[in-house]
């Protein structure tokens, strides 16, 4: 599971990338790579890896996926995650048990000769490590990319810098920025027009979305209070299960008729509601998130990233060149541009 699922019930504009040429966006740096973790390996499952065995798809992806947005005057701020908070060590904990359980299936399905199953369950197991992390920072560094250091969720610390005008919006696929107040999400914030789907050979057609948090909560009538009980019935990071039984529609419905978790709870005792509501809410409401510190970005240093990527983790010097190209092409737009401004301000 990542993040409360509310596909379902939610109002969402569907836009081309050009739309958002002259958008800044905050990206939360952890979910991103793992995901470039996960997708970008070799057939057998194996990630890319320099001479060293030092693991990069997790460079690559910043890399290409950072020059190509830039190509289209997109420019992203990365959030990184500080302390996981106390309420997701369920989650954290379920996460570690199925990277575990997929290694296992990895290493079986590898002795047995089967590619295409270890591919998948490879896709599982991604783990990212400090050294990654580390790498991660001085890549964005060198391409002129500002990164943000969360003190705890760096979901919440997008939508806190949305909500702040720091940037224009939060890009995540997790429903979760909209309880954290982003009052813009983009979804589907890929080039390609395709995306893989988790741990099958098999990819669907996807554009990019935009959702206004005030349009939902009008389309919805509901206050951003309420939006944070529907997520907590159906389930987020911070208490998985969600109540058995209930999904986004079944929950949108209680908290329309009944105003609240609370008034959910006394109308119906027997509902296994989780026992800590008050914190999880305020988690969302008023998460642990920081202000100082200020976005700027820049022309990527050339010389410095062939320097890292080339020389030291072994890739090709003519591609990165000629993304770093691109990158300053991009960067060289305007910095605004009203094509969405007639759907959101």
């Amino acid at each position: 599971m990542l993040g409360v699922d509310l596909s379902e019930v939610l109002l969402r504009r569907k836009v081309l990338l050009d739309d958002l040429s002259g958008k800044s966006l905050a990206v939360d740096a952890y979910n991103t790579l793992y995901q470039f973790l996960a997708i970008i390996r070799q057939p057998d499952g194996t990630p890319l890896m320099d001479r060293q065995g030092r693991i990069t798809s997790h460079l690559s992806g910043i890399l290409y996926r950072t020059a190509n947005l830039a190509e289209k005057g997109i420019r992203v701020a990365y959030v990184f995650d500080g302390q996981p908070p106390e309420l997701k060590e369920m989650e954290i904990r379920r996460r570690r048990k199925v990277r575990e359980e997929a290694a296992v299936k990895y290493e079986g399905a590898l002795r047995a000769g089967k590619i295409e199953d270890a591919r998948k369950y490879a896709q599982a197991t991604a783990t990212l490590k400090e050294l990654m992390v580390e790498d991660s920072k001085r890549l964005l560094k060198g391409l002129g990319v500002p990164w943000v250091q969360a003190p705890s969720e760096g979901e919440a610390q997008a939508a806190h810098m949305a909500a702040r005008g720091d940037v224009w919006g939060a890009a995540s696929q997790d429903h979760d920025s909209l309880l954290f107040g982003a009052p813009r999400m983009v979804k589907n914030l890929t080039i390609s027009g395709k995306r893989k789907l988790p741990r099958r050979q098999a990819y669907v057609e996807v554009e990019p979305e935009v959702v206004d948090l005030n349009e939902v909560l009008a389309d919805l009538g509901l206050t951003r209070e309420q939006l944070v009980d529907v997520g907590i019935l159906i389930g987020t990071d911070y208490n998985p299960d969600g109540v058995k039984g209930i999904g986004p529609k079944t929950a949108l419905k209680l908290i329309k008729e009944l105003g609240s978790l609370e008034a959910v709870s006394a109308r119906t005792p027997n509902l296994d509601l989780p026992e800590n509501i008050d914190r999880i809410k305020e988690f969302f409401l008023r998460p642990d998130v920081r202000s100082d510190f200020t976005l700027s970005w820049r022309k990527p240093n050339t010389e410095e990233v062939v320097d890292f990527l080339c020389k030291e983790r072994a890739f090709s010097e003519d591609r990165v060149r000629k993304a770093l190209d691109r990158m300053e092409a991009g960067l060289a737009k305007p910095a605004t541009k009203p094509t969405l401004e007639r759907y959101f301000g």
